[in-house]
């Protein structure tokens, strides 16, 4: 069979239903604007994800009998309260230990330079001085790496002010309306689709729960594990352990690789603090206690809804979308991965394509 008739076949088999090229333009339109206008289009994007978790909130109220407006007031003002707890209590005391982490890494780099000399002297034969040396140029490097890049954000920070200030205004506004006018805009939004949308809404379905539970239960996640990680690190008097909390807590949204990430500054910070004690070790029982109850306890009962998707999927899903953007592809790998899989299993398949390409052969 020729190129075109192959062609022919594929364009009737895949794309003979005009809801399905619809639906094509909708998804390509969608990916080109966050990629093209993501940068100046982020605070619209960032309140339609907050807007979304907060939705189950202010449905629960409902189910309940507050009026939607109550329920929305209600749960606005506790957001603009964990906004600005998370803005005056939070944010700066992380930031300070960021600070005092890069102030005393000269130290702890003379300090890894002393205990590799007592290694060498240890155990000469498994240990060499060019070991050693090649360790130290490359801790070196690393180190003013870190350095550099902190001196950049600083100051990348205060050239960005007015944009933290934009997004403090912005986005709570955008909230409190898209939680409002959840209906007006839904509708607004479902105007401009064609009537017939048979394969929207059913792909539609099977992605709401899915995105919403996978979505939601991901923040909880982040905040109790990050909380639990502050705790208990506050109170072995490890240093840091605001900053190593966070770290802990946002390493939940790389699956499989973000845990063993996040252990290399634990373990570090723990062994320029406490050497290698008793107190060292119990710091990473206790760390893997908290991993093991993550992966087993935790994520089990927050995503009852579970994602059948294959590990490779899940890692290639979050290298691709999280360098696409950043952050939020990370967060959102998982559920666009799922959409895709779901939009490959529900996409119409005409007969008559298929018909054609066995004939044909």
């Amino acid at each position: 069979m020729s190129l075109k008739g192959i062609l022919r076949h594929w364009f009737e088999r895949y794309l003979s239903d005009e809801e399905a090229i619809v639906l094509l333009a909708l998804l390509v339109g969608g990916f080109a604007i966050v990629i093209w206008l993501g940068g100046a289009l982020a605070p619209f994007f960032t309140a339609l994800v907050v807007a979304f978790l907060l939705q189950g909130v202010v449905a629960w109220l409902e189910r309940r009998g507050l009026p939607r407006l109550l329920a929305v007031g209600l749960v606005f003002l506790l957001f603009v309260g964990a906004v600005l707890a998370l803005a005056l209590i939070v944010m700066p005391l992380v930031w300070n230990q960021l600070v005092e982490l890069v102030q005393e890494a000269p130290s702890m780099f003379a300090s890894s330079q002393r205990w590799l000399g007592e290694m060498q002297a240890k155990y000469p034969t498994i240990v060499t001085p060019d070991q050693i040396q090649g360790w130290i140029a490359t801790a070196g490097h690393q180190a003013s790496q870190i350095g550099q890049r902190a001196l950049t954000f600083s100051l990348a920070s205060l050239g960005n002010l007015m944009a933290v200030i934009i997004y403090l205004v912005l986005v709570p506004i955008l909230v409190f309306f898209m939680l409002k006018d959840r209906e007006r805009l839904v509708d607004f939004m479902l105007s401009m689709l064609p009537g017939k949308r048979t394969l929207m809404t059913r792909i539609w379905q099977e992605m709401d729960d899915q995105i919403a539970n996978y979505v939601r239960g991901k923040t909880i996640e982040i905040i109790i594990v990050g909380s639990v990680a502050f705790i208990v690190f506050w109170a072995f008097g490890l240093p840091y352990a605001a900053l190593l909390g966070l770290m802990v807590g946002l390493s939940v949204l790389v699956p499989y690789i973000g845990a063993a990430v996040a252990t290399l500054p634990v373990a570090a910070v723990a062994v320029f603090h406490f050497g290698i004690s008793d107190q060292f070790l119990y710091v990473l029982v206790a760390y893997a206690i908290l991993q093991a109850l993550d992966g087993n306890v935790l994520v089990p009962i927050l995503f009852s809804e579970a994602v059948n998707l294959h590990p490779v999927s899940i890692i290639l899903a979050v290298l691709f979308f999280g360098g696409l953007w950043g952050f939020w592809g990370v967060f959102f790998a998982i559920p666009l991965a799922t959409l895709i899989k779901a939009l490959v299993q529900a996409w119409p398949r005409g007969e008559s394509g298929q018909t054609g390409l066995t004939k044909a052969s």
